[in-house]
């Protein structure tokens, strides 16, 4: 005879709570880009130690992590405010938060503006200006110059659009007031041009997706002879400025170590692209671009610090 064990009640329904709170959790980290917020948020700490030669405060690092986290996050939702409606016809994004109905669009608009007002606000009250300016600059850059104007109008949209994470960049320098040093202004061009190829790749793609959602990116609405030619050349322009880096003095031969090798792995990924220019192909850069961002970040950080 075969016996059933049943699961008691209260055991039930505490998994059941479980599961509701870590799929809240999941939705939550969707609306805001958790994923894109911690990349910017590591963006702006290569900024801040270059910027500090490896010495930032804790009260500076706090005060970026703070006012960086709430206005990449609020950014990232009035994003997704303002895409509810064409993400539904794609595949890759019909499943967010706004586009299923989970949470208030009006409700997301308010708390993500707010999110964004509160940054700035701490930012001005510790002194610092020029971290309020470059935290409402990267959230305007992205919200309003990227997200509502640029992308469904211009193929150079994701090319504008990048000065978003330039800007986090040189949050990271004004956080420890030093966002003219020139290590600083080196990698929030590399994050200028890192961007295009980054995102040029995804939706190369999901090219199917961003043609009947109408969004003009360039592997949608251009040859494949140009649209690998940008590519080609976002990449070797972001190559460029990773070396460049090696030039400060607070980074030099630790840091090149990796980036060398990372770099060659990069602009060779891009150039089979000539030969192979097919979604999966495509993927592949898209991930070797966040590898090799994640990988100068991270010999930025321990450069400066050693």
């Amino acid at each position: 005879m075969t016996h059933v064990v049943q699961t008691p009640p209260a055991v039930a329904a505490a998994r059941e709570r479980d599961r509701d709170h870590s799929g809240v959790l999941a939705s939550l980290a969707v609306l805001f880009k958790l994923r894109v917020v911690m990349l910017l948020l590591f963006a702006a700490l290569g900024g801040a130690m270059l910027g500090s030669g490896g010495a930032p405060s804790l009260g500076e690092l706090a005060l970026l992590a703070v006012t960086g986290t709430l206005s990449a996050a609020g950014a990232s939702a009035l994003n997704q405010y303002v895409e509810r409606f064409k993400d539904a016809g794609m595949k890759r994004t019909r499943r967010r938060p706004l586009v299923t109905g989970q949470y208030n669009a009006t409700v997301v608009f308010a708390v993500a503006s707010g999110m964004i007002a509160v940054s700035l606000l701490l930012a001005l009250l510790a002194g610092n200006p020029p971290l309020a300016v470059f935290l409402g600059l990267g959230a305007f850059i992205y919200v309003g110059i990227y997200t509502i104007w640029l992308k469904p109008r211009s193929v150079w949209n994701v090319v504008i659009g990048g000065a978003a994470g330039s800007a986090a960049v040189l949050s990271g320098g004004a956080a420890v007031g030093a966002w003219s040093d020139p290590g600083v202004i080196v990698l929030s061009l590399l994050l200028f041009t890192w961007s295009p190829i980054h995102f040029w790749a995804l939706s190369l793609a999901y090219r199917a997706d961003y043609a009947r959602a109408g969004v003009p990116m360039l592997p949608v609405v251009t040859s494949p002879r140009w649209s690998i030619f940008w590519m080609v050349a976002h990449a070797i322009a972001t190559g460029a400025f990773g070396l460049l880096l090696g030039l400060d003095g607070a980074l030099g031969l630790l840091y090149l170590v990796p980036v060398i090798p990372s770099t060659a792995w990069l602009l060779i990924e891009s150039a089979r692209l000539i030969r192979d220019y097919t979604g999966p192909r495509a993927m592949s850069v898209f991930k070797v671009s966040n590898i090799y961002l994640s990988l100068v970040l991270l010999a930025v950080v321990f450069a400066t610090l050693i």
